[in-house]
């Protein structure tokens, strides 16, 4: 397939790769979409995937990709409650690209400098 250069790419406003950075964009949501590719999780359990989000913005950010309709929310009628976070069929159809955002960082990016996102000079 012949590469097509990006100054042609349509990527106006409103333009799909806007759309899916909206989507799963932020500080948070990724690693949240990454952690429930490896199946249904609670909310303990993915705060302590995700050990430095706040309990609050954990709520936020679920309750966002909930109302996108990348993970389905199950409560069950239980005393206490349980509640249980997996992933949609429209959620795991971004598997292929959050792995591919995984290799990407690991091929160029240092482990010391993966919390600033930093490239590794090449």
């Amino acid at each position: 397939m012949a590469r097509v250069p990006h100054a042609n790419l349509d990527c106006s406003p409103g333009c799909p790769v806007e759309g899916v950075l909206a989507l799963i964009g932020g500080k948070w949501k990724g690693l949240i979409l990454y952690h429930l590719l490896d199946g249904t999780l609670r909310f303990n359990e993915i705060r302590r995937r995700v050990p430095n989000v706040t309990q609050r913005m954990l709520t936020t950010q679920l309750r966002e990709l909930e109302a996108d309709g990348l993970l389905v929310r199950t409560v069950y009628a239980e005393v206490p409650p349980r509640v249980e976070y997996s992933l949609s069929p429209r959620g795991r159809s971004l598997e292929p690209i959050i792995l591919a955002l995984k290799a990407w960082g690991e091929e160029h990016l240092r482990p010391a400098d993966t919390a600033s996102a930093a490239v590794v000079a090449a």
